[in-house]
């Protein structure tokens, strides 16, 4: 690993803006100091110089399955992968992650551990940095059972909680509500009793995992705040009527500290996928109610990351963690949250708030430099000039 030195005019360090811009230098894979954007960079150091761009910790996203192609049905072409098929599959997620300026993510399922798997045998760190839950804990027949996660009693869960310890998982993913991916589930029905989602948080817990919950339905989500888990995915509070988010569970939820990952961001080209159509049709709920829910989350203080659910479809392809930044933007989120969503609140998420997600000295020199200023223009995330993986550019 070589030195560098990143000067940009303008610089978000996981939090704010920086005043000024910087010059970030790289040594050994690690930042090695943040200077003003006019200092002079140490004698050696070569430069790589983006008048009118912005540098950002590399971005985080929380909420990917890179075993899914991004096409309509990836989650149910899984099964007829070989594994030479499902290899080149996360290795083509990875890189579209990249160019999008994403040098991190979380993977929320795959199947029968492929990606802790590929993980494990990977020797290219060219490519983004992997947080990975194995495949989810769903019911017999439940949604996303194809990913070989089924259980249904507490001693079967429990096994599975210790199945993913093994096997070197970082997080425990268990859904508690039906999917809009699984035909024959319910999204608005909890899949799981109250004591089975607890028993799993707390076998988790036990052995130091955390625990995010997969969860559409109202009493999903109020079965995950009452478990004690540490995240929510989707966290979409749906009832027959649309979505009913008290102000009770927003203060529980921001009282519990529980991170919410609402999977914005999406497609807008292509037609909606046919059971989202079919959810919409049943209960009235629209992209703009999933907006008003977020914003209202952001300003009862419940912490919030940013996730695609990418790769599950050609709506949610892989690379677009952008525009679930942008979606936060525009339900009303200031930017530098939006911004700190996928960057260094991402990063606590992950476990990893020592390492990434901040431009300081000693963390990882994983950056993004995009053009223009999304401080004051989100839409210059798609503008990605550089990115850069443990100091060595990468795309």
């Amino acid at each position: 690993m070589s030195r560098i030195a990143v000067r940009v005019t303008g610089a978000f360090d996981g939090r704010a803006m920086i005043p000024g811009g910087a010059l970030v230098l790289c040594d050994g894979g690690r930042i090695a100091g943040v200077l003003p954007g006019g200092a002079p960079a140490p004698d050696g150091w070569p430069v790589d110089e983006f008048p009118g761009g912005t540098v950002l910790p590399g971005l985080i996203d929380c909420h990917v399955h890179l075993c899914g192609d991004s096409r309509s049905g990836a989650l149910d072409r899984l099964a007829g992968y070989t594994d030479d098929e499902l290899s080149g599959v996360i290795e083509a997620a990875l890189r579209a992650q990249l160019a999008a300026g994403v040098t991190t993510v979380r993977d929320l399922g795959d199947r029968r551990g492929a990606v802790l798997d590929w993980r494990a045998r990977a020797a290219d760190s060219s490519l983004p940095a992997i947080v990975a839950s194995g495949p989810p804990i769903t019911t017999p027949g439940g949604h996303c059972w194809h990913m070989g996660g089924e259980a249904g009693d507490i001693p079967a869960l429990r096994a599975e909680v210790r199945n993913r310890a093994e096997r070197g998982a970082d997080i425990v993913k268990v859904m508690a509500s039906g999917g809009l991916m699984t035909a024959g589930t319910d999204v608005l029905a909890s899949q799981y009793t109250p004591d089975q989602l607890r028993a799993v948080v707390e076998a988790a817990h036990s052995i130091g995992l955390p625990v995010t919950v997969h969860a559409h339905a109202l009493p999903a989500v109020l079965q995950a705040v009452d478990a004690g888990a540490d995240g929510i995915e989707h966290c979409s509070c749906l009832t027959e009527d649309g979505v009913d988010l008290a102000a009770a569970l927003l203060e529980r939820l921001a009282a519990n500290r529980v991170t919410v990952c609402p999977t914005l961001g999406r497609n807008v080209t292509g037609p909606l996928p046919p059971r989202v159509a079919e959810l919409q049709r049943r209960t009235g709920l629209t992209w703009e109610d999933r907006l008003v829910m977020v914003g209202r989350m952001h300003r009862a203080g419940v912490v919030i990351v940013s996730g695609v659910d990418a790769g599950v479809s050609d709506a949610k392809p892989h690379g677009l963690l952008r525009c679930a930044v942008r979606d936060l933007v525009a339900a009303g989120v200031p930017a530098a949250d939006a911004l700190a969503s996928a960057t260094s609140v991402a990063a606590a998420a992950c476990g990893l708030a020592d390492r990434k997600g901040w431009l300081r000295d000693g963390y990882d020199a994983d950056l993004a430099v995009v053009g223009g200023d999304p401080g004051a223009d989100i839409g210059a995330l798609a503008d990605v000039r550089a990115v850069y993986l443990r100091g060595t550019r990468a795309a």
